[in-house]
């Protein structure tokens, strides 16, 4: 699970990277390729570490990736540390521009070099594909050679693979390729502190699925400077709940298509990620795989539940809030969980 960051030079990526991470890349100047992680923000996690006051807290995290390659073979470099990347965050410069077609033109300089690198890669997949008999051809091999052309021609004119719609099994075909533009993306716009274009605006131009935010890295940088308590008085003086930062944060997270459940008590409170759908005793087994294995019920509460009770186990119990479920359970986003198992 991993959260690569594009943009063109100068973008601000970099900078992105390091205030969301604390990881300092652009000093990393021997290391290509920079990892950091990202602590999800969510104010369910908050509150549930402000009523146990545990001795240890662990919330949700995300793993980042930052690039610094460069020259001419700055795309197989890229690919060669980014392949296994779930999705991706494309940087914008949007500080330097004077209009919003400047910005929306620097967005599809990216998207094409990304179009371009899967047109490739498919081009001499299908080539290879041709000097193979049909009747030798696997399952997955007979699916990509009806699927090539498809998105050769979606590529040429300037779409993206995740627009089209794929069977489960025409998916599973593809995922040995890690095709850029098949993957989810957030855009982020890096725009001057005072800008003239609301996001908005920009969004509509861009002519895109993905979401977009923007923020001001630089402003953002130069908050970070300051104490804790000076970063909320200035925060709180241009009615500023949160740093723009944390959104596109818990933005990234959701192109994971991942969820969050919750385990507390004195000693943690752990935010645990799952993939959405995941059922009960897999849950579990994120945990460890003895109580995978040994899997007996879950104790589940909602979130909603809990707060709605005092936040208060003694009267989650008592208000009859607390479930009893089974290894069919599909375990929903924000839910608090005992695991009941024996091995």
């Amino acid at each position: 699970m991993e959260i690569g960051i594009l943009g063109l030079p100068q973008s601000g990526k970099s900078t992105l990277f390091e205030i969301m991470t604390g990881v300092r890349s652009r000093e990393m100047h021997s290391e290509q390729f920079v990892r950091g992680i990202a602590s999800v923000p969510d104010k369910r996690f908050d509150h549930l570490v402000d009523v146990y006051r545990p001795a240890k807290v662990s919330p949700a995290r995300v793993p980042f990736v930052d690039v610094n390659a460069s020259g001419e073979k700055v795309w197989n470099a890229i690919r060669q540390n980014m392949s296994s990347a779930d999705g991706f965050v494309q940087v914008i410069d949007g500080f330097t521009a004077g209009n919003i077609g400047e910005i929306t033109a620097k967005y599809r300089e990216l998207m094409d070099d990304l179009i371009l690198a899967d047109m490739i890669m498919v081009e001499n997949r299908m080539e290879r594909m041709q000097k193979v008999p049909k009747k030798s051809m696997n399952l997955m091999e007979g699916l990509q050679i009806e699927l090539m052309p498809k998105i050769h021609d979606q590529l040429e004119k300037g779409g993206v693979i995740r627009a089209l719609t794929f069977t489960a099994d025409e998916e599973k075909s593809l995922r040995s390729f890690a095709f850029w533009t098949m993957r989810p993306e957030l855009v982020v716009v890096n725009m001057e502190e005072e800008n003239t274009f609301s996001i908005e605006e920009i969004e509509a131009q861009m002519n895109t699925s993905s979401p977009v935010v923007g923020i001001s890295c630089q402003m953002e940088a130069e908050i970070m400077g300051l104490s804790e308590e000076e970063q909320k008085e200035f925060r709180e003086s241009l009615g500023i709940t949160e740093p723009a930062y944390h959104k596109i944060i818990r933005q990234a997270f959701l192109l994971l298509n991942s969820i969050s459940y919750f385990t507390v008590g004195d000693d943690e409170v752990k935010a645990w990620i799952i993939p959405r759908e995941t059922k009960a005793p897999q849950a579990a087994g994120v945990i460890h795989k003895d109580f995978e294995r040994g899997f007996i019920k879950a104790e589940v509460v909602s979130y909603d539940d809990f707060v709605s009770c005092g936040s208060t186990m003694t009267k989650v119990k008592g208000s009859g809030k607390v479930r009893l479920e089974g290894k069919e359970y599909i375990v929903q986003d924000g839910d608090i969980i005992n695991f009941r198992f024996n091995v």
